[in-house]
């Protein structure tokens, strides 16, 4: 109190000094009350006011505070952070998305910047007998006996992001780009919007909303579902369980969001919350999920259905796998998402606490799906933090078949990882409502990077096969791949993570069973 006294005090005084220099000396000095006197009337407002303590003690000085606090983060990128601090990617990780999507030079100079010695460091065994390969369309099959249309899936895809959480713009330049370098674009669970069909291949996501193909109330129109899953663009069909983000939590798109437009495809109301329920209706018991899968399979015309989880509880998967033999219904794919993951919007505490991360979740479906014998029937989709080739390589060596990448597509769409995606004002037009700010991300232009983007990484993918003498991707193999575990140790993937089950042999053709 008497600090605040004092500043008052000091305030006045400066005022009352500088009215008395204006009446005494020149009439032309009043100007100069303009800046005391709003700030002295500042100053006893908050003087006055409970909510901050800081402006309460500190009227004036209090507001440097919360300036420096709201630049803290764009201080901290542009300034003080090194090129391999940054997080959730460093600038290493964006840049290398940034050259190739522009096409631009992407090779360093003098050497690696990482300490090969830490721990957690990873690297790929070469080969001194390097192999060549042709085709760098790199594909795999998805669709077992129970699908009547399998696709060919490039190994590289867009992941789920939904417009509504991303800009109309920016999902025309992800679908525009998907389609000139043939790949797929995975529609989020906002379902298919008209920016969605610019002549890329869809991966539709239906989650716990059901938007696209729901009733009044809620629930799941098969009607609908069947109209919109037998078009022709629509390849495959993803239930979606959970996510990386908050699984278990449910979708969130922030009602500044919900633009009418994006309400009408999503069949809910304007302008309001839209919270997906962390659970399906349509089914509660690993049997009933089966055969909605197979439901759904119908209703589209027998297109690959498959559904996206993040990991948690392992028996859960395990009784999924059970289902899978009772039903023998076997789903097309499953999705895999790490808790890495990170475009939604979620809790502090989902987005750091909960969750099984993508290496653990991913070595660990693999090594159940061969146990009980059903691989040979399933492709495994893989997410998060997937932008370069070295990362694609190591999940095609746990056992993934493809990936998906969101951040690193939107990187590419010119993302600069302001970290306001939950917030309506990207300050580059990717993840936002506002036509002022999405307008500035010119689609002509970025639907090229997002190609180049892909290409340039499955060039990159490939680049690093040949090095390591993998002539097609059923020769990459987790005993090639390792990380530094601790100060003296380095371990193989397979020591890692397959352990206690021997060797991982793949094979792509004619889904053969996986051995170990």
């Amino acid at each position: 109190m008497a600090v605040r006294k004092l500043i008052l005090a000091t305030i006045v005084i400066i005022n009352l000094i500088i009215i008395s220099f204006g009446v005494i000396f020149t009439p032309q000095w009043f100007w100069l009350l303009l800046i005391p006197f709003p700030l002295m009337i500042l100053a006893f407002a908050n003087s006055m006011q409970t909510k901050h303590a800081i402006l309460r003690n500190y009227p004036l000085v209090g507001y440097f505070r919360f300036f420096f606090e709201s630049i803290r983060p764009e201080m901290r990128q542009y300034f003080w952070e090194s090129d391999t601090d940054g997080r959730p990617f460093n600038r290493r990780q964006r840049s290398i998305v940034y050259q190739r999507a522009k096409n631009e030079r992407e090779t360093v100079a003098f050497g690696m910047q990482t300490d090969p010695q830490a721990v957690g460091n990873e690297w790929v065994a070469h080969s001194v007998f390097p192999c060549h390969i042709e085709d760098h369309d790199l594909r795999t099959m998805v669709g077992n006996f129970q699908c009547k249309q399998p696709y060919s899936l490039s190994v590289f895809n867009i992941s789920a992001m939904s417009y509504g959480a991303l800009s109309k713009t920016a999902i025309t330049a992800l679908n525009k780009g998907a389609a000139l370098q043939n790949f797929a674009h995975n529609t989020g669970e906002g379902g298919i919007s008209p920016y969605h069909i610019n002549g890329a291949d869809l991966i539709w996501q239906v989650g716990t909303g059901y938007f696209g193909c729901r009733s009044e109330e809620g629930k799941f129109d098969g009607d609908l579902f069947a109209e919109k899953a037998n078009r022709p663009y629509v390849k495959m069909i993803e239930l979606k369980l959970s996510q990386g983000a908050k699984p278990g939590h449910g979708g969130i798109l922030p009602a500044a969001k919900n633009t009418p437009e994006v309400a009408a495809i999503r069949h809910v109301v304007p302008g309001t919350d839209v919270m997906s329920p962390p659970a399906h209706s349509a089914f509660s018991t690993p049997e009933e999920m089966m055969h909605f899968i197979q439901h759904m399979r119908e209703l589209s015309g027998y297109k690959p259905v498959g559904f996206k989880m993040c990991i948690g509880d392992k028996q859960e998967f395990i009784d999924i796998c059970n289902a899978m033999l009772t039903t023998q219904i076997f789903p097309d794919f499953i999705s895999i998402d790490g808790s890495e993951g990170g475009t939604g919007a979620a809790p502090l505490e989902f987005t750091d606490n909960i969750g099984m991360p993508l290496y653990d979740a991913l070595s660990f479906v693999t090594t159940t799906l061969i146990k009980f014998g059903v691989k040979k029937h399933i492709r495994l989709i893989v997410s998060s933090r997937i932008v370069t080739g070295f990362d694609l390589l190591k999940v095609i060596a746990l056992g993934a078949d493809a990936c998906y990448s969101a951040r690193g597509m939107m990187f590419a769409l010119g993302c600069i990882q302001a970290l306001k995606c939950n917030e309506d004002v990207c300050p580059v037009g990717v993840a936002t409502q506002q036509p002022h700010l999405y307008k500035a991300l010119d689609v002509q232009d970025k639907y090229i990077r997002v190609a180049q983007f892909h290409r340039n990484t499955l060039r990159a993918t490939v680049e690093i096969m040949e090095a390591c003498g993998f002539k097609t991707l059923d020769d990459v193999s987790a005993d090639k791949f390792f990380r530094k575990v601790d100060n003296i140790q380095t371990l193989s993937f397979q020591e890692i993570y397959f352990r206690n089950t021997g060797k991982l042999v793949r094979s792509h053709s004619a889904f053969e069973v996986e051995e170990f």
